[in-house]
């Protein structure tokens, strides 16, 4: 099963090409402008140097949210555009569960995704990893940071990654103490989203590009105007 998985929910977009779950290529840009313009081509690129063309893929996975309004319109209106093109199923993906993913073997068993969400707030999660799979013990959402971090077992390892790990370091530090890793890891995370994409299209619950929605956890600019 070829996969194509996007993800242009941060600043750090990615693109990857999987066969099931293994890793055919990838392509990583770190910016702080619209991906709009370099996703298209790292996908044409990434399709011709193996070979391939959009109709070749069995389906589409993608970074469906939380994260930047507008990198997150950018990456379902592509792979829906893909979608319709092809005729193939989106498989939606969590940006917190992917990052998530990025960790699952990790010391200590705890993890924490945390985006930088402005406005002084975070999306976050807490995750148990068995190994195998992710259960998730504190809920995704939009969280004040102080909120969000006194919710943690302050008694256990708890290993973060994310664009606002960076920002709320010195406050995670405060709460958790020695208990706090911080992953060296990057964020670009295209390839979990196809490895977690291609268990959601294996299983059937793969959608539609007219059924595909984004994951917000709070009201864009616009909609808290009207």
């Amino acid at each position: 099963m070829l996969i194509l998985a996007l993800d242009t929910t941060t600043g750090s977009a990615s693109v990857a090409l999987l066969e099931n779950t293994t890793l055919l290529g990838e392509i990583n840009a770190q910016t702080s402008g619209s991906h709009s313009v370099r996703l298209l081509r790292s996908v044409d690129y990434l399709l011709r140097a193996n070979s391939l063309k959009i109709e070749d893929m069995a389906g589409f996975a993608v970074a469906a949210g939380p994260g930047s309004f507008t990198g997150i319109r950018i990456g379902l209106s592509t792979v829906k555009a893909f979608a319709f093109a092809s005729g193939k199923q989106v498989a939606p993906v969590s940006t917190l569960t992917a990052l998530a993913m990025k960790l699952k073997d990790s010391p200590g068993r705890l993890l924490s995704p945390v985006i930088d969400a402005k406005k002084g707030e975070i999306y976050a999660a807490l995750f148990e990893s068995s190994g195998h799979e992710l259960k998730e013990i504190i809920p995704q959402g939009a969280y004040s940071p102080d909120r969000f971090f006194s919710l943690l077992p302050a008694h256990r390892i708890i290993s973060f990654i994310g664009n606002g790990v960076e920002v709320y370091k010195e406050k995670i530090l405060t709460y958790l103490k020695d208990k706090s890793r911080f992953s060296p890891r990057s964020l670009f995370i295209a390839p979990e989203v196809g490895i977690l994409g291609h268990e959601i299209l294996k299983t059937g619950r793969g959608l539609s590009g007219q059924e595909l929605q984004p994951i917000y956890f709070r009201k864009s600019q616009a909609e808290e105007k009207r």
